[in-house]
């Protein structure tokens, strides 16, 4: 069953990606492909709950793939798909951003 999406195209962008924890997660996969403990190493105070279900809903999203290798103990991958890596303008646009903010202060 298809999700409904919003119609404006600004509501959709933060639907996708408004949770603070998203947003870091796509800046730590732009360099490429991380396996789950070096994202949460990466992203410091994130609980391995709340990342396992940011992951989970961004792979359904369309966002993030999983890559799961049969080894024992298992290893899984996280990498940005084609329409995630698609959000490095807007992610390009906030470093920019929060720049400029930070010198005015």
């Amino acid at each position: 069953m298809e999700k409904k999406l919003p119609d404006c195209p600004v509501e959709t962008t933060l639907m996708l990606i408004s949770d603070r924890w998203k947003v870091l997660i796509i800046r730590d996969l732009m360099g490429g492909t991380k396996r789950f403990g070096e994202l949460k190493k990466s992203i410091g105070s994130i609980s391995q709950k709340v990342l396992t279900s940011n992951l989970r809903s961004m792979e359904e999203s369309g966002l993030v793939s999983r890559k799961v290798y049969p080894e024992v103990p298992p290893r899984v991958e996280y990498t940005l798909t084609d329409t995630g890596y698609s959000l490095k303008p807007v992610l390009d646009a906030m470093v920019a951003w929060g720049t400029e903010y930070k010198k005015k202060l």
